[in-house]
């Protein structure tokens, strides 16, 4: 049986310590990794686009991170109930085009007992930044 600590019920110590785990796994750009943490039936919906499973996430990432060159996000706890976690977040990236953006959004998260994250639904605004704006480097 897949396992992925710390496991629900959260405290706000174990929620911090799922947030840290995925900010660092998001940060790695392995989407094999990453996809890892998600149940192989996980649901998505990141920005207008549906994903359904780990399959699904390892495309969607593969193509995220060909795209979003210098990626780097920093995720920020909002609140957490027994097996859901909110985050803020912000990232930024560059295009091939060499233009900078910043990502604002918010993410609702929902783990299976096991610790794998079945339930990601990210609202997530762009804003175009000069590479003198950056935060993250």
């Amino acid at each position: 049986m897949e396992q992925k600590p710390p496991f629900p019920p959260f405290t706000k110590e174990t929620a911090l310590q799922k947030i840290q785990g995925a900010e660092d796994g998001w940060n790695s750009k392995d989407p094999n990794k990453v996809a890892l943490a998600y149940t192989v039936d996980s649901e998505w919906r990141n920005r207008d686009t549906f994903v359904n499973g780990r399959e699904e996430i390892i495309k969607f990432l593969s193509n995220k991170w060909e795209n979003e060159l210098d990626y780097k996000l920093k995720k920020e706890y909002w609140a957490h109930t027994d097996n859901r976690i909110a985050v803020r977040f912000e990232y930024e990236y560059r295009n091939k085009e060499n233009q900078w953006f910043r990502a604002y959004g918010n993410e609702n998260w929902e783990f299976n007992e096991h610790g794998l994250m079945q339930r990601r639904f990210a609202s997530i605004n762009d804003l175009a930044i000069d590479e003198s704006e950056r935060k993250f480097k």
